[in-house]
Parts: structure tokens; sequence; C-alpha cells
């Protein structure tokens, strides 16, 4: 095993930047010495911008498709609400004033059934968006 030679070199680092890479050190169970070496091989590469570069694209590509996907979402959520709107006002007529109350009281108990169910479908899934991909050609 041949060792290469080195140079002992003498600086200052800010104190948090010091604790930084003694506690990276630590958990990564690797010298100081190591890390500052990969550190500065990676800086100092010529190719160094270039990989950079790379990775930055790829966390932006991430976020856009992250986006499209909630985009996705965000216009169905509107979709079925518009669509749910339009049904109902359709299909239900005003009530006579006779019957107020005791709509109102039904109203209420299906609507604290309607947030029961919700809340177990967002608990267990499947959700909305992944039923309507899977039965939607192209999505």
């Amino acid at each position: 095993m041949t060792i290469k030679p080195r140079v002992k070199l003498t600086f200052r680092l800010p104190v948090q930047l010091g604790r930084d890479l003694a506690e990276h050190a630590r958990t990564r169970k690797v010298p100081q010495g190591a890390i500052l070496e990969a550190a500065l091989t990676s800086f100092l590469s010529p190719d160094g911008a270039d990989r950079l570069e790379a990775a930055l694209a790829r966390r932006l590509d991430r976020l856009t498709r992250q986006a499209e996907r909630l985009e996705w979402n965000v216009e169905l959520t509107n979709e079925t609400l518009a669509l749910f709107i339009r049904f109902w006002l359709t299909n239900n007529a005003p009530l006579p004033d006779t019957a107020l109350a005791a709509a109102q009281a039904m109203g209420k108990d299906r609507w604290e059934r309607f947030v029961e169910s919700l809340a177990r479908k967002m608990e267990n899934g499947p959700r909305l968006s992944r039923e309507v991909s899977r039965d939607v050609p192209g999505r």
C-alpha cells in the first residue's frame, strides 16, 4: 500500500463551521481531514460546476413534476366541486318554510357523517385522484 505525500496546512474556520465539520465527521465516522479533502477536491474539480448544474437540474425536474401533480389535483378538486354544485342546484328545489327546520336538522346529521367518512378516507385512501387516474386513459 502506497502512502500519498501530504502537505500540512493550517487555517481557521468560523466556530459554527468547525462544529458542523466535527459533527459531520463524527456521524459519518470519518476523519475531518477526509471531509475537507473531499470538499476541496469537489470544489476545485473542473467538472464541479457541471455536477452542481446536473444536481440542480434533477432537483428542478423533481419539483416541476411535483408541481404538475399538485396542479392536476387542484384542477380535479375544482372540477369535482363545480360538477357537484351544478348537479345539486339543478336537482334540488327550494324547500317550503314548513319543511326547512326538519331539512336543516337532517342536513346537520348528514354533514357530520360526511366529515367522518372524509376523515376515514383521508386516513386510509385510496384518494380520488388515484382512482380517477386509474380510470382515465392517458393519466
